[in-house]
């Protein structure tokens, strides 16, 4: 299979390229018609903060990667991009790679299950655009399978594997229901936009969103539709919340063990959550001291991200197990493409239906005319299968391509049924 995939990733390239090389969606729409006008019959473009990756079936049998790192280079204002920087792929390794990239053991944070929706994206624009044909929604479908059986018959998705992100499952152990609790995040920055992210994706009733700039404050706070409020006001409401996650780049502590015994009285004693994600601390961790206060820093939280992590590489076999799996599963498919098993396939299901309509009449004949009654059928069904053999077997005589060949038997296949489950073809017995 003539599927080439080139990639620029975090293992290859450092973020400053990445961010330098990542498309946006009308980006990815003007180089997929690029690409079909002067590169690839049919593939699908990914991008995200952490990788580029063209997959396509070139139109020219022996493409050199070269010219795709260009490509993809030539589009983006100039970079200090090596050929260092790319990794190459071809036929079964594009589609392992595929696989590794939408079941997230490929990802910078293993398991990350948001990778999945992303590839599902990347097809979608592929689609619109008329650059998926038939072999890359067959690729498309396998991916995808992937990715589902990873999640649901794998650990490698399951734990916190980021700081944030780990605060907030925290918090839901200690309030079980978040749609009935309100949440502070102090910090505009990414940590802070992570977890309060984090926070709205848990159905918060009310967050609120604090910064030194103010201005940064509100533009998170509208993109939330959370509220905000000025910095300089922080310890006037601190009593007004169940939540309070911190994470500026402050090098002073910003609440002290005052303010929250102040604000947990204002409360009458009702539990506060304090998560310190910020380095150095915002929040005095002398107030782990203080009765219906659970506080946290990035210290602890750090324990629960690494043996989270550590429990999604165990998993990684399990996963490289159903990659390979679904490896096996897209080849055989694949190989009975090629002429010589799509014409067995085709004579196989013909015989069978005729088999199965013969034996349902066959009571309704004389015993002289049931030996009849089989030649007739049979030459009926070879008269039928005559022209259509004959020109399958031209589709590899001919120098047809590989790919085009295939995408041909494939149509057949589909036409007929010969691949679908109670179909009447030698895969049903």
């Amino acid at each position: 299979m003539n599927l080439l995939a080139v990639s620029i990733n975090h293992r290859t390239a450092p973020v400053e390229l990445r961010e330098a090389l990542h498309l946006t969606e009308e980006e990815i729409r003007q180089i997929i018609q690029l690409a079909k006008d002067e590169l690839l019959q049919e593939g699908f473009i990914i991008s995200t903060c952490n990788r580029t990756e063209i997959y396509g079936i070139p139109k020219e049998f022996q493409l050199p990667y070269s010219r795709l790192h260009s490509f993809i280079l030539g589009h983006k204002k100039p970079v200090n991009a090596s050929e260092e920087n790319f990794q190459n792929f071809l036929s079964r390794e594009s589609l392992k790679h595929l696989f590794g990239v939408a079941s997230g053991i490929d990802s910078m944070l293993i398991g990350d299950n948001q990778i999945l929706k992303q590839v599902k994206d990347s097809f979608l624009i592929a689609e619109e655009m008329g650059f998926a044909g038939f072999m890359m929604k067959r690729v498309f479908d396998a991916a995808i399978r992937v990715g589902k059986r990873a999640i649901s018959e794998t650990a490698i998705s399951e734990g916190a594997v980021t700081v944030s992100y780990a605060a907030v499952q925290l918090i839901e152990k200690i309030f079980s229901n978040l749609s009935k609790k309100t949440a502070l995040v102090i910090g505009a920055g990414e940590t802070g936009e992570i977890a309060a992210k984090h926070l709205r994706d848990k159905n918060i009733r009310k967050l609120t969103i604090t910064n030194r700039t103010k201005e940064r404050a509100d533009k998170l706070a509208a993109k939330l539709n959370a509220d905000s409020f000025p910095f300089d006001e922080l310890n006037q409401h601190l009593n007004k919340f169940d939540i309070i996650i911190s994470a500026t780049s402050s090098e002073n502590i910003l609440i002290s063990k005052e303010d929250v015994e102040s604000a947990i009285k204002k409360r009458n004693y009702n539990s506060m959550v304090l998560m310190d994600i910020a380095i150095p601390r915002d929040i005095d961790p002398s107030t782990s001291k203080i009765d219906y206060v659970f506080y946290n820093d990035i210290d602890s939280l750090n324990i629960i991200v690494e043996q989270n992590l550590s429990k999604r590489k165990a998993e990684i076999p399990k996963v490289e197990k159903i990659i390979e799996e679904e490896l096996d599963n897209f080849f055989a498919w694949y190989n009975s493409l090629q002429a010589a098993p799509t014409i067995k396939s085709l004579r196989d299901h013909f015989e069978s239906i005729r088999a199965e309509e013969v034996e349902k009449n066959i009571n309704k004949f004389s015993s002289e005319d049931k030996e009849k009654l089989e030649i007739i059928t049979k030459r009926i069904v070879n008269k039928i299968l005559h022209h259509p053999t004959i020109e399958l077997r031209k589709t590899n005589d001919a120098g047809t391509g590989a790919e085009e060949a295939a995408t041909k038997m494939g149509i057949i296949r589909n036409l007929f049924g010969i691949d679908k489950p109670g179909s009447n073809n030698e895969d049903k017995k």
